[in-house]
């Protein structure tokens, strides 16, 4: 008797485990803001130098341990940052694992930090100019989740190498790209 109660036991623990696990990966669309600013190594470029403003819009997953709050969320995301003759557009794709400290159901806030992935598919027209085709960057950032949802964040890219590199006749200057985003996701 005591195997059959301790089976049951276990048939509807792993029934009612079915249903959460199942709301572990959560999928979504995000979408924002770049604001990117170019920070050449020893040499101003002019009206280059300033800031600029794209967007970015994809898919995005999202999983999440329930009660610790820590899980990993990623995207696929068309990005578009810099300006003008430097403009990068490309397929961007943050990893971040993310730290959720929930205030009830229907509102929390979370911390985030990752790597992310960029690779530009749009040539520059800038004599002795050459953009990077892949670059790695660190994401950190934070925000908010909001009627389980919405997420509100910002987020600063960190490059750990040089998006462009600006070729003179006796050297060569490297350029980072580096830029905050804000962003909006709506999970389904």
């Amino acid at each position: 008797m005591k195997k059959i109660v301790s089976v049951l036991m276990v048939a509807v623990a792993l029934m009612m485990a079915a249903p959460a696990q199942a709301q572990l990966i959560k999928f979504g669309v995000k979408g924002g803001m770049n604001f990117s600013e170019l920070d050449f190594e020893k040499k101003s470029w002019g009206d280059i130098n300033e800031s600029s403003t794209g967007f970015f819009i994809g898919p995005m997953a999202e999983v999440t341990l329930p009660i610790i709050g820590l899980g990993i969320d990623g995207a696929l995301l068309f990005s578009q940052r810099g300006k003008d003759e430097a403009k990068q557009q490309g397929i961007e794709i943050p990893v971040n694992l993310k730290y959720t400290i929930g205030l009830g159901s229907m509102f929390g806030i979370y911390l985030a930090a990752g790597p992310d992935f960029f690779f530009n598919f749009k040539d520059i027209d800038i004599e002795n100019v050459e953009a990077k085709k892949t670059q790695v960057a660190v994401n950190l950032g934070a925000g908010l989740k909001l009627l389980r949802k919405l997420q509100v964040g910002v987020t600063y890219q960190i490059p750990m190498g040089d998006s462009f590199e600006w070729k003179d006749a006796s050297q060569v200057f490297g350029a980072k790209n580096k830029t905050w985003q804000v962003s909006l996701a709506y999970i389904f």
